[in-house]
């Protein structure tokens, strides 16, 4: 029913501006518009929703990933949001390399990042 039905992706946030420059401008995202709900960007022909959450009282990030990209370089991608100012995570238990990145027993490698609303972010390359 929806296997060619174009896929919408979510993201809260609590504050649209900085989620703004920062999907754009450290990210790369293309923005297509902007509304009192949400920021919307195109990210390789699929439409990105960063909703606006900020009237939700308790709203808490996921503690787990909600949004990733499946990259050609994981360390060359690494290496450039590094020097925009991106932090990556460390997760006890997970053999990372000094980059940040995991490498998964599939040959996968992935490293995760968060926006400026705490959200787990990754980007992978298998």
């Amino acid at each position: 029913m929806l296997v060619n039905a174009d896929l919408i992706a979510f993201v809260p946030t609590r504050d649209l501006q900085r989620s703004r420059v920062f999907y754009e401008q450290t990210l790369g995202l293309e923005f297509v518009r902007e509304d009192a709900f949400a920021i919307v960007f195109k990210a390789n022909g699929v439409m990105v929703r960063i909703a606006n959450v900020s009237t939700v009282a308790d709203f808490r990030p996921a503690p787990f990933t909600i949004l990733g990209w499946r990259v050609e370089n994981v360390q060359s991608v690494v290496r450039a949001l590094s020097g925009k100012g991106v932090m990556f995570e460390r997760f006890d238990g997970m053999q990372q390399d000094e980059l940040g990145i995991w490498h998964s027993p599939s040959g996968a490698k992935v490293a995760w990042f968060k926006d400026p609303d705490d959200n787990v972010l990754s980007i992978t390359e298998s």
